[in-house]
């Protein structure tokens, strides 16, 4: 393929060369060269020129995608219940966009968003809870007198920039209550909302499904074992299929005891795929079983799912989502958000929130994390020189 292009367009400030490209979002799915300049992408295509570049990358052999976008974690990090650092979780597994999932409430939002989310190199959204004080707060969360939806709403559309939704969650009392706030939060706001949601002889999965949830809103935690999914049969419910027709959001959420392989294979092996694949990842899971997102990945490319429909399941499919279309792309002028990552062939142990293990033979390895950019986690130094060629140290 020709390399000619117009003076100056090889100056770029990094080059990924000869990596294979999986874009969804564009339609690319091979060997290409992948150009940043000035926090952007700058060109995606075969060949190209790299004489006047910053720095070239060799990553022939390994696969190139866009950032991954993880749309269930929990990132409050001055939060010590539960929230981790984005930049020390998200990054090891390729992820350069998470939306927090109400950790916060209206009465700590800001402190969450002053003290993390303008402070940290990993792009972070979030969902307000319909509780005031989020999950910092637990008995908060089973007082309807803490679910405030106006006050939810006025602090959603404040921070309009980083909010994307409404969340409930954990509400184990009797009715519809945190459901039906979150709802009349989301309707004040504009906004869809995220269901945790546990089922009771009052509350049935197949009523919050069809009866409560509007299109664009998402129940996560789609294998966990206290969702009804399949019938007495083991066939996944009609109700399923009636709701996804409807546009209700199904997504993965793996958590600490919301992924079950002996629900989840079932599932899949009646075409019942999540519509994003997310971690709900915070201090119970990230040292198992979730460890990171690639690893979450890993389990579902071994239970049958193909590279590239995970690979979009994790970046265009929750971009769209929570409203971001323009992210989980390699498209020339995004943001150059990108990850490199090594498909690893072996054989390799993968344990559910039932404690329950599965080998599989490949394995989904972050190499190379770029943000806005900026080279944000390099495993194994592929963007750095040779240190003999550095000189002394002295």
């Amino acid at each position: 393929m020709s390399t000619n292009q117009p003076a100056g367009a090889d100056a770029y400030d990094l080059v990924l060369q000869g990596g294979h490209v999986i874009d969804p979002a564009n339609g690319v799915d091979r060997v290409c060269d992948v150009a940043i300049a000035k926090g952007k992408i700058a060109r995606v295509a075969p060949g190209l020129s790299t004489s006047g570049a910053a720095r070239v990358v060799d990553v022939a052999g390994h696969h190139v995608v866009p950032g991954l976008v993880d749309i269930h974690v929990h990132y409050f990090a001055t939060c010590p219940r539960l929230g981790v650092s984005p930049d020390d979780h998200a990054f090891p597994g390729a992820v350069t966009t998470a939306v927090d999932t109400g950790t916060a409430g209206w009465q700590n939002f800001e402190r969450f968003r002053r003290e993390v989310i303008d402070r940290v190199r990993c792009r972070v959204f979030a969902y307000v809870n319909i509780v005031s004080t989020g999950m910092e707060v637990p008995e908060n969360e089973q007082n309807p007198d803490e679910m405030d939806p106006r006050p939810t709403a006025e602090m959603a559309r404040k921070h309009s920039d980083v909010v994307v939704g409404i969340k409930t969650a954990h509400f184990m009392q009797y009715g519809w209550t945190a459901v039906d706030r979150a709802l009349e939060a989301g309707e004040l706001a504009g906004m869809p909302a995220m269901f945790d949601f546990a089922p009771k002889p009052e509350r049935s999965y197949e009523d919050l499904l069809l009866k409560k949830m509007r299109p664009g809103d998402i129940h996560t935690h789609i294998y966990a074992r206290h969702i009804p999914s399949l019938d007495d049969t083991g066939k996944v419910h009609d109700y399923i299929w009636e709701a996804r027709r409807r546009g209700v959001i199904l997504d993965l959420g793996h958590g600490a005891g919301s992924f079950w392989y002996r629900l989840a294979v079932p599932c899949l092996e009646q075409g019942y795929l999540p519509d994003s694949i997310s971690t709900d990842q915070h201090t119970g899971n990230v040292n198992g079983p979730v460890f990171n997102m690639l690893h979450t990945v890993s389990k579902m490319l071994n239970l049958g799912m193909s590279l590239n429909d995970l690979i979009y399941r994790s970046t265009v499919a929750p971009a769209r989502e929570i409203g971001h279309p323009e992210l989980g792309t390699l498209g020339e002028g995004a943001e150059a958000d990108v990850a490199v990552i090594a498909l690893r062939e072996g054989r390799f142990g993968y344990w559910d929130c039932g404690r329950g293990k599965m080998i599989g033979d490949r394995k989904l390895e972050c190499l190379m994390t770029i943000r806005a950019g900026k080279v944000v986690y390099d495993l194994e130094g592929r963007a750095l020189d040779d240190w003999r060629t550095l000189g002394p140290s002295y």
